[in-house]
């Protein structure tokens, strides 16, 4: 049972993001081991809707619509409508298995030009698992899960400035209550964060005789408590990132726009640091002795608070890494820079019906090495409207990888934003 609750907690935080540890006392300067973050709950990481999948991850700095939830919730109060509701679903793994999965419940509610407030439900479903104990004896047959629920309000604070506020609760079951071993009783963790947004977006801008858009977005997300899923005092951090991004609409006519777009991201938890193997010296002139507590000999202590990694999470690399090491000796700001992510994405919309995309994703090798390419394409008709996205693997297996992904979307407000303009232009012309 403890083999089969490992592995499924291997699985998930291998099948998300490809995270690891380095072992303490692993190795010293010019080491080839990867050095790649792990947090609990990095279902939260995982981009929920096609359009942002089809985009290579970047959603930070697009232009609003009905998922704007995830990647800025400021967004919203920019929104055309004044009602939407979108509904995703991803499966997870599926070369694999075929009951894991995603689904992604968001929508959002604007009461005018100056506020707005969203919502949303973030589902991972991990599929049935079968607990045996130590001579094969069935125990149980359980279905972990995890899920988060958040609530925002974003408010226009400048003509073209918009900032937002989230509150999100998290709950996490992987093991039914089970005991994990050594008479340690396991729980399901949860955690409350918070999310801190920000939004620009510009549209009075003219490259050469067109018109364009311009936009900036940064989300501070999962800002959050530590969670724990035993009665002991171990809790883990959940993914606290720092994204930020920009986007460049330019509009050839009135049929014809064109999205590029970047995002940038960073875990805003602690790296792992490199520790003095067993028979080495400290500074102090004492040897390290095995079964001793570790001792940092490149990086920083992870057992902080919250608030300290928000900080410290920006130079706290061991840097000893035989890519970051420079002149014999190691070098935190190349490897902190590795830690950052990065996805571009391109979109092009034809009468703001039908769109097609195409996205990259970067991470660096020693940062878990996920690169991959992402195609999708929309459709939009008066209210309704339907997204698909698909993955390909550049260097490595990914679990979305010969999966097709959608999310439908329903503008509710879109009839009612279309009789006013109609009235308006009705009155337009009387006048004229």
């Amino acid at each position: 049972m403890t083999k089969r609750i490992s592995f499924l907690i291997a699985i998930l935080f291998a099948g998300i993001s490809g995270y690891s540890q380095i072992t303490p006392g692993e190795d010293v300067i010019g080491r080839d081991a990867p050095n790649t973050i792990s947090t609990a709950v990095s279902f939260l990481t995982i981009a929920p809707d096609t359009r942002a999948g089809g985009l290579g991850d970047a959603g930070v700095a697009t232009t609003p619509d009905g998922n704007s939830q995830h990647w800025n919730p400021s967004k919203y109060v920019f929104v055309d409508t004044d009602f939407g509701v979108s509904m995703s679903y991803t499966p997870w793994l599926r070369a694999l298995v075929s009951d894991m999965n995603l689904a992604y419940l968001s929508g959002y509610y604007k009461f005018n030009a100056q506020n707005a407030i969203g919502a949303s439900l973030l589902y991972f479903d991990l599929g049935s698992m079968t607990f045996r104990g130590p001579n094969n004896e069935l125990i149980m047959n359980f279905r972990p899960r995890e899920f988060s629920l958040d609530l925002s309000y974003a408010r226009l604070l400048a003509k073209n400035f918009s900032g937002s506020v989230a509150m999100r609760f998290i709950y996490s079951n992987l093991t039914g209550g089970q005991d994990v071993g050594n008479g340690v009783q396991s729980k399901a963790g949860t955690s409350v964060a918070a999310d801190v947004s920000f939004y620009y977006k510009n549209d009075d801008i003219m490259t050469g005789n067109m018109n364009s858009s311009v936009m900036w977005g940064l989300n501070i997300s999962n800002i959050g408590s530590k969670i724990s899923y035993t009665s002991n005092e171990k809790r883990d951090f959940i993914p606290t990132n720092f994204r930020t991004g920009v986007g460049y609409m330019l509009s050839f006519d009135e049929h014809n726009d064109l999205l590029i777009t970047a995002d940038f991201n960073k875990l805003l938890v602690p790296s792992s640091p490199t520790y003095y193997q067993p028979g080495e010296i400290l500074p102090s002139g004492d040897t390290v002795k095995a079964g001793s507590d570790p001792v940092v000999k490149y990086g920083k202590d992870p057992n902080i608070s919250v608030p300290a990694a928000l900080f410290t999470s920006w130079w706290d690399a061991p840097g000893d890494a035989t890519p970051f090491v420079h002149n014999g000796k190691p070098s935190r700001f190349r490897e902190e820079l590795a830690e950052i992510t990065f996805s571009v994405g391109l979109e092009y919309c034809y009468s703001k019906q039908f769109a097609a995309r195409v996205g990259y994703f970067h991470e660096h090798a020693y940062k878990g090495n996920r690169k991959f390419v992402t195609v999708g394409a929309g459709l939009r008709l008066n209210v309704f409207g339907l997204d698909f996205a698909y993955l390909i693997p550049v260097t490595q297996a990914n679990p979305l990888q010969n999966t097709l992904r959608f999310t439908l979307t329903f503008d509710f407000g879109g009839a009612a934003k279309e009789q006013r303009d109609a009235r308006k232009a009705e009155k337009d012309a009387k006048k004229a």
